[in-house]
C-alpha cells in the first residue's frame, strides 16, 4: 500500500511538472516569436470555435426562447378550453417556464462546452444550501401546491388575508398578487395564504349587507320602520328571500339605531351598499325623519 501512494505521488509530481513545463514553453514561444507567426494560428485553433459555440449558444437561446413561448400559449388554449381555470393555468405556467428555462441553460452550458455533469453536482448542492437557508421559500412553493389542490380562492375571487383585500390577479409559484379597489398590486407569499386566516367574499354566490340608521327620539318609529322596508322591496337589487330584517339596535344617547339588514348577490354587494345611503338620506329628509348628530341638554336652575 505504501508504494502504491509513493507512486501516485511521483505520477502526480510528473505531471504537474509536465503541465508547468509546457505552460512554460508557450509563454516563451509566445514572447519570442513575432505575433504574426502565433496570431491566425490561435486564431483558427481557438477563437473561432469559440465564436461559432457562442454564436450557436445565442441562437438555441432565441430559438429556444420562441419555442418555451409557443408551448405555454398551446398549454393556455388546452386548458382554457378544457376547463377554462385561470386559477390552475397561471400556475403551471409559472412552473412549466421555470422548469423549460432551466432545460434551456443547460443546453446552451452545453453547447459552450463546459462539462454539465458537473455542473448539475454543483447546482444540486448549491441548490440544498440555498434550500436549507430559504426554508420559507420553499415553504412558499409548498402552500402554492396547496393552494392549487384545495382551491381555498381563485384567480378572480375576492378575498382578504395578511391585512390586505382585493382580487385575486394572478396566483404564481411562490406567490400570488392581489388588486385592490384603489388599483394597488398586493404580492402575498403562498405559504402564509395557505396556513394563515383568509377570507374569501366571493366563494359564496350571496352576502347579507349590513345597515345602521338613526334618528332622532320623538320621530315615528313606525314610519321610519316602513321606509326602510320599502326602499329595500323597490331596490331590484335586493332579494326577497330570505326577507329584509328591519327593527331598532340600541337606544343611543343622542340617537335611536335601527338595524337593517338584506342579502344580495355578492357580485352586487357595494352596489347595494352605497345605493342604499344614498336612498336613505334622500328619502329621510322627504319624510320628515330626522338624523340625529350628537347633542347634550343642559338644564339650569
Amino acid at each position: 500500500m505504501e508504494n502504491d501512494s509513493i507512486v501516485t505521488e511521483v505520477s502526480e509530481t510528473i505531471q504537474d511538472t509536465t503541465a508547468l513545463s509546457q505552460m512554460h514553453e508557450g509563454l516563451k514561444y509566445i514572447t519570442t516569436t513575432p505575433v504574426s507567426d502565433w496570431l491566425p494560428e490561435l486564431v483558427r485553433t481557438y477563437l473561432v470555435p469559440l465564436g461559432l459555440k457562442i454564436v450557436a449558444a445565442i441562437v438555441v437561446f432565441f430559438l429556444g426562447r420562441w419555442i418555451i413561448k409557443l408551448i405555454k400559449k398551446w398549454m393556455a388554449n388546452g386548458l382554457m378550453s378544457r376547463h377554462g381555470d385561470a386559477t390552475l393555468h397561471s400556475f403551471l405556467s409559472n412552473l412549466l417556464s421555470v422548469v423549460l428555462y432551466f432545460f434551456l441553460i443547460m443546453a446552451i452550458v452545453g453547447i459552450l462546452g463546459i462539462n454539465t455533469s458537473s455542473l448539475v453536482a454543483l447546482l444540486a448542492s448549491a441548490g440544498l444550501a440555498v434550500g436549507m437557508s430559504l426554508g420559507g421559500t420553499l415553504q412558499n412553493f409548498a402552500g402554492g401546491v396547496l393552494i392549487i389542490m384545495f382551491r381555498p380562492f381563485k384567480v378572480g375571487d375576492f378575498i382578504s388575508a395578511q391585512g390586505m383585500e382585493g382580487k385575486v390577479n394572478e396566483i404564481q409559484i411562490f406567490n400570488t398578487h392581489l388588486l385592490t379597489m384603489d388599483n394597488k398590486e398586493v404580492i402575498l407569499p403562498n405559504g402564509a395564504l395557505a396556513t394563515g386566516v383568509m377570507t374569501n367574499y366571493s366563494k359564496q354566490k350571496t352576502r347579507r349587507v349590513d345597515w345602521t340608521f338613526s334618528i332622532a327620539y320623538g320621530d315615528d318609529y313606525d314610519k321610519a320602520k316602513a321606509v326602510l322596508s320599502r326602499l329595500c322591496a323597490e331596490d331590484p337589487l335586493i332579494l326577497k328571500d330570505p326577507q329584509p330584517f328591519v327593527q331598532i339596535g340600541k337606544l343611543n344617547d343622542s340617537s335611536v339605531d335601527i338595524i337593517v339588514r338584506a342579502w344580495a348577490n355578492s357580485a352586487d354587494y357595494w352596489t347595494v351598499f352605497f345605493a342604499m345611503n344614498e336612498k336613505v338620506y334622500k328619502t329621510f329628509a322627504q319624510e320628515g325623519l330626522n338624523i340625529p348628530f350628537p347633542q347634550v341638554d343642559v338644564h339650569v336652575k
